[in-house]
């Protein structure tokens, strides 16, 4: 199935953002970055994967100081990024690296504030996928392994990370309707269900 989209999934901790959007990614034949990102950043800039996987979409309160100071500066390379923490040098890394994916090819991407890189792309598509409590709770505990007696607690501490790294890179509230252009409740969807809604809306968006 072709498609000329971009599509980034934004998705709550335990909703199943990441199977729907690999899922999503398979059914239109077109590549799917989560975890790949990281591989690729680790490649490029010789970390070991590993202390990326740490860092990842983690925000930390340093990158803004260096952007005042002039140590970061996109337009002249990453020259400077050995000044940075780990978690700053891996979102740097990351935002180039899909802008970069985004002037060849279209794709499926799970997090990394990629509706924000992207914002200026006109074929770009920003998901959010969104799904109750329990649910999450039960996903958290069937599929991650963690503990029943904390999952609550892992859960809703994996969505203030997220909305931390989200808001501290884009300036923007994470899980705000009015930053998506669909929003999906997966708790009662199964992954194809969910995968179905979006194919409808792109074919929607193909056809203006």
């Amino acid at each position: 199935m072709s498609c000329n989209k971009i599509i980034t999934i934004t998705r709550q901790y335990g909703s199943g953002g990441h199977d729907i959007g690999k899922a999503l990614a398979k059914k239109l034949e077109i590549p799917f970055y989560d975890k790949e990102l990281i591989s690729i950043a680790a490649k490029e800039s010789g970390v070991s994967p590993e202390v990326f996987e740490q860092a990842d979409e983690k925000a930390t309160n340093s990158l803004l100081y260096s952007l005042s100071v002039g140590l970061y500066n996109y337009g002249n390379g990453f020259s400077s990024m050995g000044d940075l923490p780990v978690n700053d040098r891996l979102y740097i890394l990351q935002h180039k690296i899909i802008k970069e994916l985004a002037e060849k090819e279209n794709f499926v991407v799970v997090g990394r504030c990629a509706d924000y890189v992207l914002k200026d792309n006109p074929n770009l598509v920003k998901i959010y996928i969104y799904a109750d409590i329990d649910s999450r709770i039960k996903r958290a505990v069937d599929r991650q392994e963690i503990d029943p007696a904390r999952a609550k607690q892992a859960v809703l501490k994996a969505d203030k990370n997220r909305a931390n790294y989200y808001s501290f890179y884009s300036g923007k509230k994470w899980g705000l309707a009015d930053n998506y252009d669909l929003c999906i409740n997966s708790t009662y969807l199964t992954t194809e269900q969910a995968v179905k809604m979006i194919v409808s809306y792109i074919d929607i968006l193909n056809k203006k």
